[in-house]
C-alpha cells in the first residue's frame, strides 16, 4: 500500500470503475445491501454492438436475487440447443438442454441475449437505488492510490476537463480488458492473444429460414462460422479472416455480403446492421486483488467466446465480491472473507476458459468431440450433464469440508417451487429470503447445532428452516413444503439431513462434515512475494 494520506472521510463505501455489465451488477448487489456507491463510466452511451450473446440459469438466478429477472426475461429468448455441423451437413456434436434445476422459467438452461438491449435493463435496476448509486457518466479515471484506511480515485470529466478526487473504503476495477485499474496496480495480464482476426456481422432479420433458432457452429478448418440467433429480430455471424485478408477487405457492406452469401444468406433474409473486428484472448491477471482494490470481469480475465461465459463470468465475479463486501460492511464477517473472492472465482473462470478453448478447436476442426476426453458413465448409471450445462460447483473458498464429486459441499442447491406455511407458492430463493439459511430435511437444523455453533450462525443473521413433504403438516412458521420432493431427493442423494446455505445458495456446510460456521480465512499479504 501507499501511505500518502489517511483521510477517514469517504465519498462512498465502494467506488466502481466501469459501468458495463460487471460494474452494473456490482452496483446493484452493493446497493441492495445498502452500500453507498460511486460508479465512473467513460462512455456516456451504452456500447451499441452485440458482444456477449448468452446468459444461463446460474446468471439468471443472480438476476432473480437482485430483482431483475422478470425484466431481463422481456429482452432474451430461450436457447433451443447448440450444434456443431460441417458445410456438407454432417452434425459433429449437439448439446441439447435438459431442464434446469436452478429455478428458471420453464426450466430453461440458456438464453440468447442482445447485449445492447440487456444493458439498459441492468442499468434501470441500478436506477432503483438513487440514494445509494451515484453514476458519473463521461468521467475517465486517471489514477488509483491506496493507504491503510481506504483508496483515492482521481477522475476527469471528458467533456469539461474538470478533475476530482474521491475516497472509498474499496475499489472495484470493472473497466474491461484494457483496464486502467489493472495498469495502476502494475498487475500483469498473463496468457495469449490468438492471431486470427474475426469479423462480427450483426444483422436485422427480415424473414425466417430453416432452423434459424439453432445456435450453430459451422466447423471448417479454413472458414469456420458461428451462426447466432439473437432476440428482438437480430442475428449474428462471426467469421474468421483467412491468411492475407485484412479489415480493409471488408470495410463496406458490399464487401461483406459475399461472406454471408457463401452461407446461403441473402438480402431477402437480413439487412446488415453493423460489423466489427476482434481477436480472441486467453488471458488472466496474475492477481485479482491488491489490498483494497479488486479486479472484476474482463479486467481480471479474458476468454474465447465459445463457452458463452465471458460476460457472465464478470457478472458472477461482481455478485460474489458484492455480497462479501456487504458482510464486511455490516460487521457479520471479517475483512479476510474478501480473500475468498479470487480463491472461488479464479478456478471457475479457468474452467470455462479451458472449456471454451476445447469447443473452439472443434469449430476449427483441430480436434473431434471425442478428443474433449469426457469419460462415459458405467452402464446403467445416470448420464451426467455435459460440463457446459452442469450446475456450478465451488472447488475452494468459504466452505466447511473439502469439495469432491461425492459431497454436497460447494454445490449450488436446486431451486424448486415450494409452498410456504401461509399458502404461497414461491421459488425456493424467494421463500428463503436473503442471507445464510440452514435447511433440514424433516428436522429443525438448529437442533443439530451446539450452543456455540448456534450463536455463530445467529451472529450471521441465519434462518433455520425445516423442509416438509406435501403429505406432512407444518408445525412452525419457519418451514416450507417441498411440493415435488426435489430437495429431499437432492439431499438424500448426498446422504445429508441438513445443509447450511451461503447467500449465493452454494452449500457452505452439511451435517455429515459439521454444521459449524466455516472458518474465516486468515488474511494473507497480497503484494508479490
Amino acid at each position: 500500500m501507499t501511505a500518502e494520506h489517511t483521510e477517514t472521510a469517504f465519498d462512498a463505501e465502494v467506488i466502481i470503475i466501469g459501468y458495463g455489465p460487471s460494474g452494473v451488477v456490482a452496483a446493484n448487489t452493493l446497493a441492495s445491501y445498502d452500500h453507498n456507491v460511486i460508479a465512473f463510466e467513460r462512455d456516456v452511451d451504452i456500447y451499441p454492438r452485440a458482444r456477449a450473446v448468452t446468459v444461463n440459469d446460474w446468471t439468471m438466478r443472480i438476476f432473480q436475487e437482485l430483482g431483475l429477472d422478470e425484466e431481463v426475461l422481456k429482452v432474451v429468448d430461450p436457447q433451443r440447443a447448440l450444434r456443431w455441423v460441417t458445410y456438407d451437413g454432417t452434425e459433429l456434436m449437439r448439446v441439447s438442454f435438459t431442464p434446469s434445476t436452478l429455478g428458471t422459467v420453464e426450466g430453461t438452461r440458456f438464453y440468447n441475449v442482445y447485449q445492447p438491449a440487456l444493458e439498459p435493463v441492468l442499468r434501470a435496476g441500478g436506477d432503483r437505488f438513487a440514494d445509494q448509486i451515484d453514476v458519473r457518466y463521461g468521467w475517465e479515471v486517471t489514477a488509483v492510490t491506496q493507504d491503510d484506511e481506504g483508496a483515492t480515485v482521481t477522475a476527469q470529466s471528458v467533456s469539461t476537463g474538470k478533475v476530482g478526487t474521491f475516497r472509498a473504503k474499496y475499489v472495484l476495477g470493472c473497466d474491461g480488458g484494457s483496464s486502467v485499474v489493472r495498469r495502476q496496480l502494475n498487475l500483469r495480464l498473463l496468457g495469449d492473444t490468438h492471431d486470427v482476426l474475426w469479423i462480427v456481422i450483426d444483422c436485422r432479420v427480415k424473414r425466417w429460414w430453416p432452423d434459424r433458432d439453432y445456435l450453430t457452429f459451422w466447423s471448417d478448418d479454413r472458414r469456420p462460422v458461428v451462426d447466432i440467433p439473437l432476440p428482438l429480430g437480430n442475428h449474428r455471424w462471426e467469421i474468421p479472416l483467412r491468411a492475407g485478408e485484412t479489415e480493409a477487405d471488408f470495410d463496406t457492406q458490399e464487401k461483406i455480403w459475399p461472406l454471408l452469401s457463401d452461407l446461403g444468406v441473402t438480402e431477402d433474409d437480413v439487412d446488415i446492421h453493423q460489423h466489427a473486428f476482434y481477436r480472441h484472448h486467453e488471458r488472466m491477471a496474475e492477481r485479482w486483488r491488491q489490498d483494497r482494490v479488486f479486479l472484476v470481469g474482463d479486467a481480471a480475465h479474458l476468454m474465447p467466446p465459445w463457452a458463452g461465459a465471458g460476460m457472465q463470468s464478470g457478472m458472477r465475479d461482481a455478485y460474489d465480491i458484492g455480497w462479501k463486501l456487504s458482510r464486511v460492511h455490516d460487521g457479520t464477517a471479517p475483512e479476510s472473507i474478501l480473500d475468498t473472492y479470487e480463491a472461488e472465482r479464479r478456478p471457475n473462470v479457468d474452467f470455462y476458459t479451458q472449456l471454451a478453448v476445447g469447443l473452439g478447436k472443434i469449430i476449427t476442426q483441430e480436434i473431434t468431440p471425442d478428443d474433449l476426453g469426457e469419460t462415459p458413465p458405467p452402464p446403467g448409471a445416470p448420464q451426467p450433464d455435459p460440463p457446459l450445462i452442469a450446475p456450478p460447483v465451488l472447488t475452494a473458498g468459504w466452505l466447511r469440508g473439502r469439495p469432491s464429486e461425492d459431497t454436497v459441499i460447494g454445490r449450488m442447491i436446486p431451486q424448486p417451487k415450494v409452498e410456504t406455511t401461509d399458502g404461497r407458492m414461491l421459488r425456493l430463493d424467494d421463500a428463503l429470503g436473503r442471507g445464510c439459511v440452514l435447511l433440514g430435511d424433516g428436522i429443525d437444523p438448529a437442533d443439530l447445532l451446539t450452543a456455540s455453533e448456534r450463536r455463530d450462525w445467529d451472529s450471521l443473521g441465519a434462518r433455520y428452516v425445516t423442509v416438509r413433504q406435501r403429505n406432512e403438516a407444518t408445525v412452525t412458521a419457519e418451514e416450507i413444503v417441498d411440493l415435488h420432493g426435489v430437495l429431499r431427493e437432492w439431499m438424500t442423494g448426498f446422504g445429508v439431513r441438513a445443509v447450511a446455505l451461503r447467500p449465493d445458495r452454494f452449500v457452505a456446510a452439511a451435517d455429515t462434515s459439521g454444521l459449524a460456521v466455516p472458518a474465516w480465512p486468515s488474511t494473507a499479504p497480497t503484494a508479490p512475494a
